[in-house]
Protein backbone atom coordinates (compact mmCIF):
# COMPACT_ATOMS: atom_id res chain seq x y z
CA UNK A 1 0.00 0.00 0.00
CA UNK A 2 0.91 3.94 -0.81
CA UNK A 3 2.51 5.73 2.23
CA UNK A 4 -0.04 7.97 4.60
CA UNK A 5 1.68 10.89 2.78
CA UNK A 6 1.64 9.62 -0.47
CA UNK A 7 -2.11 8.61 0.02
CA UNK A 8 -2.92 12.08 1.15
CA UNK A 9 -1.25 13.89 -1.68
CA UNK A 10 -2.58 11.60 -4.40
CA UNK A 11 -6.40 11.82 -3.21
CA UNK A 12 -6.37 15.55 -3.49
CA UNK A 13 -4.19 15.51 -6.40
CA UNK A 14 -3.81 12.15 -8.37
CA UNK A 15 -2.09 11.80 -11.80
CA UNK A 16 -4.48 9.17 -13.25
CA UNK A 17 -7.26 7.03 -12.27
CA UNK A 18 -4.79 4.37 -10.69
CA UNK A 19 -2.91 6.72 -7.94
CA UNK A 20 -6.95 7.99 -6.57
CA UNK A 21 -7.32 4.37 -6.56
CA UNK A 22 -4.50 3.29 -4.49
CA UNK A 23 -5.10 6.38 -2.35
CA UNK A 24 -8.46 5.28 -1.77
CA UNK A 25 -7.73 1.88 -0.96
CA UNK A 26 -5.07 3.04 1.71
CA UNK A 27 -6.92 6.06 3.14
CA UNK A 28 -10.02 3.63 3.19
CA UNK A 29 -8.12 0.54 5.24
CA UNK A 30 -6.68 3.10 7.86
CA UNK A 31 -10.32 4.01 8.48
CA UNK A 32 -11.57 0.02 9.03
CA UNK A 33 -8.22 -0.78 10.56
CA UNK A 34 -9.13 1.59 13.64
CA UNK A 35 -12.22 0.90 13.80
CA UNK A 36 -11.35 -3.04 14.00
CA UNK A 37 -8.84 -2.34 16.67
CA UNK A 38 -11.34 -0.26 18.62
CA UNK A 39 -14.03 -3.16 18.89
CA UNK A 40 -11.82 -5.55 19.14
CA UNK A 41 -9.77 -4.14 22.53
CA UNK A 42 -13.15 -2.93 24.26
CA UNK A 43 -13.54 -7.14 23.31
CA UNK A 44 -10.45 -7.82 24.92
CA UNK A 45 -11.18 -5.30 27.85
CA UNK A 46 -14.61 -6.55 28.59
CA UNK A 47 -13.31 -10.82 28.67
CA UNK A 48 -10.48 -9.54 30.92
CA UNK A 49 -12.48 -7.80 33.56
CA UNK A 50 -14.53 -9.87 33.96
CA UNK A 51 -14.70 -13.22 35.57
CA UNK A 52 -17.50 -14.71 36.70
CA UNK A 53 -18.84 -18.39 38.42
CA UNK A 54 -20.11 -20.49 35.30
CA UNK A 55 -23.66 -21.12 35.48
CA UNK A 56 -25.12 -24.25 35.87
CA UNK A 57 -27.21 -26.14 33.22
CA UNK A 58 -29.92 -28.65 34.51
CA UNK A 59 -30.58 -30.13 31.00
CA UNK A 60 -33.89 -32.02 32.57
CA UNK A 61 -35.54 -28.71 33.23
CA UNK A 62 -34.92 -27.46 30.21
CA UNK A 63 -36.15 -30.38 27.87
CA UNK A 64 -39.15 -29.54 30.38
CA UNK A 65 -39.36 -26.21 29.27
CA UNK A 66 -39.29 -26.32 25.57
CA UNK A 67 -41.99 -29.42 25.73
CA UNK A 68 -44.14 -27.46 27.20
CA UNK A 69 -43.88 -24.45 24.54
CA UNK A 70 -46.81 -24.32 22.16
CA UNK A 71 -45.13 -24.54 19.15
CA UNK A 72 -41.80 -26.81 18.13
CA UNK A 73 -38.33 -24.86 17.90
CA UNK A 74 -36.91 -24.75 14.68
CA UNK A 75 -33.15 -25.60 13.50
CA UNK A 76 -32.18 -22.38 13.75
CA UNK A 77 -33.50 -21.81 17.00
CA UNK A 78 -31.99 -24.60 18.40
CA UNK A 79 -28.45 -24.25 17.01
CA UNK A 80 -28.67 -20.24 18.73
CA UNK A 81 -29.78 -21.78 21.57
CA UNK A 82 -26.85 -24.31 21.94
CA UNK A 83 -24.68 -21.04 21.52
CA UNK A 84 -25.87 -19.03 24.32
CA UNK A 85 -26.19 -21.88 26.92
CA UNK A 86 -22.40 -22.89 25.78
CA UNK A 87 -21.83 -19.12 26.78
CA UNK A 88 -23.79 -19.13 30.04
CA UNK A 89 -21.27 -21.94 30.93
CA UNK A 90 -17.99 -19.99 30.70
CA UNK A 91 -16.67 -18.21 33.35
CA UNK A 92 -16.42 -14.59 31.05
CA UNK A 93 -20.21 -12.99 30.38
CA UNK A 94 -21.76 -13.81 27.23
CA UNK A 95 -21.59 -10.64 24.85
CA UNK A 96 -23.93 -11.49 21.81
CA UNK A 97 -25.78 -10.38 19.37
CA UNK A 98 -28.94 -12.39 18.40
CA UNK A 99 -30.51 -11.53 14.36
CA UNK A 100 -33.51 -12.81 13.32
CA UNK A 101 -35.89 -11.77 10.89
CA UNK A 102 -39.57 -10.16 12.16
CA UNK A 103 -41.26 -13.64 13.20
CA UNK A 104 -38.38 -15.67 13.54
CA UNK A 105 -38.80 -16.17 16.94
CA UNK A 106 -35.77 -14.39 19.15
CA UNK A 107 -38.51 -13.63 21.78
CA UNK A 108 -38.95 -17.15 22.67
CA UNK A 109 -35.04 -17.53 22.68
CA UNK A 110 -34.67 -15.27 25.27
CA UNK A 111 -37.07 -16.37 27.12
CA UNK A 112 -35.52 -19.49 27.59
CA UNK A 113 -32.23 -17.76 28.40
CA UNK A 114 -33.88 -15.68 31.34
CA UNK A 115 -35.49 -19.31 32.46
CA UNK A 116 -31.80 -20.58 32.41
CA UNK A 117 -30.63 -17.65 34.54
CA UNK A 118 -33.27 -17.99 37.06
CA UNK A 119 -32.72 -21.58 37.65
CA UNK A 120 -29.28 -20.61 38.70
CA UNK A 121 -30.89 -17.91 41.30
CA UNK A 122 -30.62 -14.70 39.14
CA UNK A 123 -32.90 -12.51 37.68
CA UNK A 124 -33.57 -11.13 33.88
CA UNK A 125 -34.15 -7.30 32.41
CA UNK A 126 -35.21 -6.88 29.26
CA UNK A 127 -34.91 -3.71 27.89
CA UNK A 128 -37.21 -2.51 24.79
CA UNK A 129 -37.42 0.71 22.65
CA UNK A 130 -40.85 1.78 22.89
CA UNK A 131 -43.92 1.01 25.51
CA UNK A 132 -45.60 -0.65 22.55
CA UNK A 133 -42.38 -3.25 22.71
CA UNK A 134 -41.92 -3.07 26.20
CA UNK A 135 -46.08 -4.03 26.89
CA UNK A 136 -45.45 -7.02 23.83
CA UNK A 137 -42.86 -8.40 25.25
CA UNK A 138 -44.29 -8.28 28.54
CA UNK A 139 -46.74 -10.35 27.79
CA UNK A 140 -44.93 -12.99 25.49
CA UNK A 141 -42.84 -13.44 28.73
CA UNK A 142 -46.11 -13.72 30.95
CA UNK A 143 -47.40 -16.34 28.44
CA UNK A 144 -43.71 -18.43 27.92
CA UNK A 145 -42.37 -18.25 31.84
CA UNK A 146 -45.56 -18.85 33.78
CA UNK A 147 -45.73 -19.42 36.67
CA UNK A 148 -42.40 -17.00 36.84
CA UNK A 149 -43.05 -13.24 38.19
CA UNK A 150 -42.75 -11.19 35.53
CA UNK A 151 -42.86 -7.38 35.91
CA UNK A 152 -43.41 -3.94 33.58
CA UNK A 153 -41.62 -0.98 34.04
CA UNK A 154 -41.94 1.70 31.74
CA UNK A 155 -43.04 5.69 32.03
CA UNK A 156 -46.76 4.86 32.32
CA UNK A 157 -47.02 1.58 33.96
CA UNK A 158 -44.91 0.78 36.69
CA UNK A 159 -45.87 -3.08 38.01
CA UNK A 160 -43.28 -4.65 39.92
CA UNK A 161 -43.33 -7.08 42.84
CA UNK A 162 -40.09 -9.12 43.59
CA UNK A 163 -39.93 -10.19 39.72
CA UNK A 164 -37.36 -13.01 38.01
CA UNK A 165 -38.18 -11.13 35.03
CA UNK A 166 -38.53 -7.39 34.34
CA UNK A 167 -39.60 -6.19 31.07
CA UNK A 168 -39.39 -2.08 30.77
CA UNK A 169 -38.09 0.79 28.43
CA UNK A 170 -35.49 3.43 29.08
CA UNK A 171 -37.12 3.51 32.44
CA UNK A 172 -35.15 0.77 33.70
CA UNK A 173 -32.33 2.76 33.50
CA UNK A 174 -34.13 4.71 36.54
CA UNK A 175 -31.37 5.07 39.97
CA UNK A 176 -34.69 4.32 41.89
CA UNK A 177 -35.19 0.56 40.21
CA UNK A 178 -33.55 -2.03 42.61
CA UNK A 179 -31.72 -4.33 40.32
CA UNK A 180 -29.79 -6.69 43.14
CA UNK A 181 -29.18 -10.16 41.57
CA UNK A 182 -29.55 -9.05 37.57
CA UNK A 183 -27.70 -11.99 36.05
CA UNK A 184 -28.79 -11.27 32.59
CA UNK A 185 -29.68 -7.94 30.69
CA UNK A 186 -31.55 -8.39 27.15
CA UNK A 187 -31.67 -5.23 24.77
CA UNK A 188 -34.21 -5.48 21.84
CA UNK A 189 -33.76 -3.48 18.82
CA UNK A 190 -30.40 -2.35 20.73
CA UNK A 191 -29.36 -0.42 17.31
CA UNK A 192 -31.94 2.12 18.86
CA UNK A 193 -30.35 3.55 22.13
CA UNK A 194 -27.28 4.99 22.85
CA UNK A 195 -23.72 3.37 24.14
CA UNK A 196 -23.65 5.18 27.45
CA UNK A 197 -27.24 3.80 28.17
CA UNK A 198 -26.12 0.31 27.18
CA UNK A 199 -23.03 0.99 28.84
CA UNK A 200 -25.60 1.82 32.27
CA UNK A 201 -27.62 -0.74 31.65
CA UNK A 202 -25.04 -3.11 32.25
CA UNK A 203 -23.72 -1.82 35.07
CA UNK A 204 -26.88 -2.46 36.50
CA UNK A 205 -26.13 -6.50 36.69
CA UNK A 206 -24.64 -8.42 39.35
CA UNK A 207 -23.08 -11.00 36.79
CA UNK A 208 -23.24 -9.15 33.23
CA UNK A 209 -24.93 -11.68 31.01
CA UNK A 210 -25.37 -9.80 28.06
CA UNK A 211 -28.07 -10.81 24.80
CA UNK A 212 -28.89 -7.63 22.59
CA UNK A 213 -31.44 -8.96 19.88
CA UNK A 214 -32.38 -6.94 16.25
CA UNK A 215 -34.69 -7.76 13.84
CA UNK A 216 -33.21 -5.29 11.46
CA UNK A 217 -31.01 -7.29 8.99
CA UNK A 218 -27.20 -6.57 9.51
CA UNK A 219 -25.43 -7.31 5.88
CA UNK A 220 -21.91 -9.14 7.22
CA UNK A 221 -19.68 -6.44 6.48
CA UNK A 222 -21.56 -3.91 8.57
CA UNK A 223 -21.53 -6.64 11.60
CA UNK A 224 -17.63 -7.22 10.95
CA UNK A 225 -17.36 -3.26 11.72
CA UNK A 226 -19.67 -1.86 13.91
CA UNK A 227 -20.37 -5.60 16.09
CA UNK A 228 -16.62 -6.82 16.12
CA UNK A 229 -16.84 -6.70 20.16
CA UNK A 230 -19.80 -9.08 20.04
CA UNK A 231 -20.35 -13.00 18.67
CA UNK A 232 -23.24 -12.84 16.56
CA UNK A 233 -26.15 -15.85 16.28
CA UNK A 234 -28.23 -15.31 13.41
CA UNK A 235 -31.82 -17.22 13.00
CA UNK A 236 -31.99 -17.81 9.69
CA UNK A 237 -34.85 -19.46 9.06
CA UNK A 238 -38.45 -18.75 9.84
CA UNK A 239 -41.23 -20.45 11.65
CA UNK A 240 -43.53 -23.40 9.50
CA UNK A 241 -46.53 -21.70 8.52
CA UNK A 242 -45.09 -18.39 8.08
CA UNK A 243 -46.48 -16.81 4.35
CA UNK A 244 -44.58 -14.12 2.27
CA UNK A 245 -46.75 -10.83 1.87
CA UNK A 246 -47.45 -9.95 -1.41
CA UNK A 247 -46.08 -6.82 -1.90
CA UNK A 248 -47.03 -4.02 -4.75
CA UNK A 249 -46.08 -0.88 -5.60
CA UNK A 250 -49.78 0.85 -6.30
CA UNK A 251 -50.01 3.51 -8.82
CA UNK A 252 -51.97 7.01 -7.29
CA UNK A 253 -54.77 6.00 -9.75
CA UNK A 254 -55.82 3.01 -8.27
CA UNK A 255 -56.28 4.48 -4.71
CA UNK A 256 -59.53 4.76 -5.09
CA UNK A 257 -59.51 0.73 -6.09
CA UNK A 258 -57.68 -0.03 -2.85
CA UNK A 259 -59.92 1.70 -1.00
CA UNK A 260 -62.95 -0.84 -1.93
CA UNK A 261 -60.06 -3.58 -1.55
CA UNK A 262 -59.57 -2.62 1.93
CA UNK A 263 -63.02 -2.52 2.60
CA UNK A 264 -63.80 -5.52 1.09
CA UNK A 265 -61.51 -7.73 3.24
CA UNK A 266 -62.93 -5.71 6.65
CA UNK A 267 -65.80 -7.02 5.97
CA UNK A 268 -64.54 -10.31 6.27
CA UNK A 269 -63.41 -9.78 9.83
CA UNK A 270 -59.68 -8.70 8.79
CA UNK A 271 -57.53 -5.59 10.07
CA UNK A 272 -55.25 -2.78 8.41
CA UNK A 273 -52.81 -0.52 9.06
CA UNK A 274 -51.79 2.45 7.15
CA UNK A 275 -48.44 4.22 7.62
CA UNK A 276 -47.32 7.74 7.31
CA UNK A 277 -44.08 9.08 7.11
CA UNK A 278 -45.12 12.34 9.68
CA UNK A 279 -47.48 12.74 12.32
CA UNK A 280 -48.38 16.09 11.80
CA UNK A 281 -48.30 18.33 8.13
CA UNK A 282 -44.82 19.57 7.35
CA UNK A 283 -44.56 23.20 5.90
CA UNK A 284 -41.38 21.81 4.11
CA UNK A 285 -43.10 18.84 3.19
CA UNK A 286 -46.39 19.75 2.20
CA UNK A 287 -46.56 16.64 -0.81
CA UNK A 288 -45.84 13.69 2.09
CA UNK A 289 -48.78 12.02 3.70
CA UNK A 290 -49.11 13.15 7.94
CA UNK A 291 -50.78 10.67 10.11
CA UNK A 292 -53.73 13.18 11.70
CA UNK A 293 -54.48 14.67 8.70
CA UNK A 294 -54.75 10.85 7.23
CA UNK A 295 -57.08 10.02 10.32
CA UNK A 296 -59.24 12.85 9.40
CA UNK A 297 -59.71 11.81 5.04
CA UNK A 298 -59.90 8.02 6.20
CA UNK A 299 -63.11 8.67 9.05
CA UNK A 300 -65.05 10.07 6.01
CA UNK A 301 -63.75 7.50 3.40
CA UNK A 302 -64.70 4.64 5.73
CA UNK A 303 -67.48 6.23 7.79
CA UNK A 304 -68.98 2.55 9.12
CA UNK A 305 -66.00 1.38 10.47
CA UNK A 306 -64.33 2.19 13.06
CA UNK A 307 -60.78 3.68 12.88
CA UNK A 308 -58.07 4.89 15.23
CA UNK A 309 -54.76 6.75 15.43
CA UNK A 310 -51.60 5.52 16.91
CA UNK A 311 -48.26 7.72 16.78
CA UNK A 312 -45.00 8.50 19.41
CA UNK A 313 -45.90 11.55 21.07
CA UNK A 314 -49.08 9.65 22.65
CA UNK A 315 -49.44 9.29 25.93
CA UNK A 316 -48.04 5.30 27.33
CA UNK A 317 -51.46 4.81 28.61
CA UNK A 318 -53.30 6.12 25.07
CA UNK A 319 -50.95 3.78 23.19
CA UNK A 320 -50.88 0.92 25.55
CA UNK A 321 -55.24 0.97 24.90
CA UNK A 322 -54.68 1.56 20.92
CA UNK A 323 -52.39 -1.48 20.59
CA UNK A 324 -54.89 -3.19 23.02
CA UNK A 325 -58.37 -2.89 21.31
CA UNK A 326 -56.34 -3.07 17.44
CA UNK A 327 -55.28 -6.68 18.71
CA UNK A 328 -58.59 -7.41 20.20
CA UNK A 329 -60.56 -6.52 16.86
CA UNK A 330 -62.15 -3.49 18.52
CA UNK A 331 -60.71 -1.84 15.91
CA UNK A 332 -60.63 -2.22 11.92
CA UNK A 333 -58.12 0.10 10.38
CA UNK A 334 -54.98 1.72 12.27
CA UNK A 335 -53.58 4.66 10.90
CA UNK A 336 -50.15 4.77 12.41
CA UNK A 337 -46.01 6.59 11.79
CA UNK A 338 -43.58 3.62 11.74
CA UNK A 339 -43.78 3.69 15.92
CA UNK A 340 -45.68 0.02 14.83
CA UNK A 341 -42.38 -1.33 13.40
CA UNK A 342 -41.41 -3.31 16.18
CA UNK A 343 -43.92 -4.70 18.73
CA UNK A 344 -46.76 -5.13 16.94
CA UNK A 345 -48.28 -8.32 16.41
CA UNK A 346 -51.68 -9.26 15.41
CA UNK A 347 -52.44 -12.17 13.40
CA UNK A 348 -55.86 -10.65 12.33
CA UNK A 349 -54.02 -8.00 10.32
CA UNK A 350 -54.33 -9.19 6.58
CA UNK A 351 -53.46 -5.73 4.49
CA UNK A 352 -50.96 -2.91 5.35
CA UNK A 353 -50.65 0.45 3.28
CA UNK A 354 -47.02 2.44 3.40
CA UNK A 355 -47.85 6.11 2.18
CA UNK A 356 -44.82 7.81 1.28
CA UNK A 357 -42.68 4.66 0.85
CA UNK A 358 -40.08 6.59 -0.94
CA UNK A 359 -39.02 8.07 2.67
CA UNK A 360 -38.33 5.06 4.32
CA UNK A 361 -35.53 2.64 3.89
CA UNK A 362 -35.57 -0.89 2.41
CA UNK A 363 -35.02 -2.69 5.41
CA UNK A 364 -36.98 -0.55 7.03
CA UNK A 365 -40.23 -1.11 4.71
CA UNK A 366 -39.71 -4.62 4.77
CA UNK A 367 -39.79 -4.33 8.89
CA UNK A 368 -43.37 -2.67 8.44
CA UNK A 369 -44.13 -5.62 5.70
CA UNK A 370 -43.68 -7.67 8.43
CA UNK A 371 -46.48 -6.24 10.55
CA UNK A 372 -49.07 -8.53 8.62
CA UNK A 373 -48.81 -12.16 7.71
CA UNK A 374 -48.69 -13.37 10.95
CA UNK A 375 -51.66 -15.40 10.62
CA UNK A 376 -53.07 -17.96 8.24
CA UNK A 377 -55.02 -15.84 5.86
CA UNK A 378 -53.23 -14.44 2.57
CA UNK A 379 -51.75 -10.70 3.55
CA UNK A 380 -50.80 -7.89 1.50
CA UNK A 381 -48.70 -4.59 1.06
CA UNK A 382 -48.92 -1.55 -0.84
CA UNK A 383 -46.44 0.49 -1.18
CA UNK A 384 -47.87 4.63 -2.50
CA UNK A 385 -45.15 7.12 -2.76
CA UNK A 386 -45.95 10.90 -3.00
CA UNK A 387 -47.11 12.78 -5.70
CA UNK A 388 -44.61 12.64 -8.50
CA UNK A 389 -42.33 10.40 -7.10
CA UNK A 390 -40.56 7.32 -8.57
CA UNK A 391 -38.32 5.45 -6.79
CA UNK A 392 -37.17 2.03 -8.32
CA UNK A 393 -35.56 0.64 -5.20
CA UNK A 394 -39.68 -0.24 -4.19
CA UNK A 395 -39.50 -2.35 -6.99
CA UNK A 396 -37.07 -4.54 -5.53
CA UNK A 397 -39.57 -5.40 -2.48
CA UNK A 398 -41.97 -6.90 -4.89
CA UNK A 399 -39.99 -9.96 -5.70
CA UNK A 400 -37.33 -9.72 -2.73
CA UNK A 401 -38.44 -11.49 1.13
CA UNK A 402 -35.13 -11.54 2.37
CA UNK A 403 -34.32 -8.83 4.99
CA UNK A 404 -30.84 -9.53 4.56
CA UNK A 405 -30.57 -9.06 0.64
CA UNK A 406 -32.86 -6.14 1.30
CA UNK A 407 -30.50 -4.66 3.77
CA UNK A 408 -27.45 -5.37 1.47
CA UNK A 409 -29.59 -3.52 -1.43
CA UNK A 410 -29.84 -0.70 1.21
CA UNK A 411 -26.35 -0.44 1.77
CA UNK A 412 -25.32 -0.21 -1.75
CA UNK A 413 -27.68 2.51 -2.49
CA UNK A 414 -27.97 4.57 0.35
CA UNK A 415 -24.44 4.33 1.46
CA UNK A 416 -23.33 3.59 4.58
CA UNK A 417 -23.75 7.35 6.71
CA UNK A 418 -28.14 7.13 5.24
CA UNK A 419 -28.29 3.29 6.91
CA UNK A 420 -26.93 4.18 10.16
CA UNK A 421 -27.59 8.14 10.71
CA UNK A 422 -24.31 10.33 11.60
CA UNK A 423 -26.22 11.36 14.60
CA UNK A 424 -26.82 8.27 16.27
CA UNK A 425 -24.69 7.35 19.28
CA UNK A 426 -22.09 5.09 19.10
CA UNK A 427 -22.02 5.17 14.82
CA UNK A 428 -18.69 5.61 13.02
CA UNK A 429 -18.79 7.81 10.33
CA UNK A 430 -17.29 6.90 7.27
CA UNK A 431 -15.14 9.46 4.89
CA UNK A 432 -13.91 7.39 2.51
CA UNK A 433 -14.06 3.36 3.20
CA UNK A 434 -17.02 1.59 1.90
CA UNK A 435 -18.39 -1.11 4.25
CA UNK A 436 -19.78 -3.07 1.36
CA UNK A 437 -15.75 -3.65 1.00
CA UNK A 438 -15.33 -6.99 2.13
CA UNK A 439 -11.97 -8.21 0.99
CA UNK A 440 -10.55 -4.80 2.75
CA UNK A 441 -12.52 -4.94 5.35
CA UNK A 442 -11.19 -8.48 6.08
CA UNK A 443 -7.35 -7.09 5.41
CA UNK A 444 -8.15 -4.54 8.14
CA UNK A 445 -9.44 -7.23 10.96
CA UNK A 446 -6.58 -9.27 10.22
CA UNK A 447 -3.81 -6.57 11.02
CA UNK A 448 -6.05 -5.49 13.50
CA UNK A 449 -5.77 -9.18 14.99
CA UNK A 450 -2.11 -9.26 14.54
CA UNK A 451 -1.39 -5.63 16.09
CA UNK A 452 -3.66 -5.47 19.24
CA UNK A 453 -0.87 -7.90 21.52
CA UNK A 454 1.83 -5.45 20.24
CA UNK A 455 -0.07 -2.14 20.74
CA UNK A 456 2.55 -1.03 23.35
CA UNK A 457 5.18 -0.80 20.84
CA UNK A 458 3.12 1.79 18.71
CA UNK A 459 2.35 5.05 20.71
CA UNK A 460 1.38 6.94 17.40
CA UNK A 461 -1.64 4.13 16.55
CA UNK A 462 -2.17 4.06 20.49
CA UNK A 463 -2.85 8.01 20.25
CA UNK A 464 -5.30 7.68 17.10
CA UNK A 465 -6.90 5.11 18.73
CA UNK A 466 -7.76 6.74 21.79
CA UNK A 467 -9.44 9.92 20.13
CA UNK A 468 -11.53 6.92 18.33
CA UNK A 469 -12.62 5.41 21.00
CA UNK A 470 -13.44 8.08 23.14
CA UNK A 471 -16.15 9.17 20.02
CA UNK A 472 -17.56 5.53 18.79
CA UNK A 473 -17.01 3.12 21.15
CA UNK A 474 -18.69 1.90 24.69
CA UNK A 475 -16.66 1.82 27.73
Amino acid sequence: MLTLPDALQKIHFPQNWEDAEKARVRLSFDELFYIQLATLKTRNQWQKKQVIDPLKIDQKKLDQFIKKLPFKLTKAQEKVLAEIILDLQKNTPMNRLLQGEVGSGKTVVAAIAAYLVYLNGFKTLLMAPTEILAFQHFETMQKLLHPLQVGIYTGSKKQIKDDDVLVGTHALLSKKLNTDNVGLIIVDEQQRFGVEQRTLLRSKAKIPHFLTMTATPIPRTVALTLYGDLDISVIDEMPVGRQKVKTYVVPEKKRADSYKFIESHVKTGEQVYIITPLIEQSETLVTVKAAKIEFEKLKKIFPHLKLDLLHGRMKGADKEKITKDFRDGKTQILVSTSVVEVGMDNPNATIIIIEGAERFGLAQLHQLRGRVGRGEKESFCLLYTSPHVQDRRLKYLETTFDGLKLAELDLKIRGSGELFGSRQSGRFELKIASLTDLPLLEKARSAAQKLLPALDKYPSIQAQLQQITLNVMPD
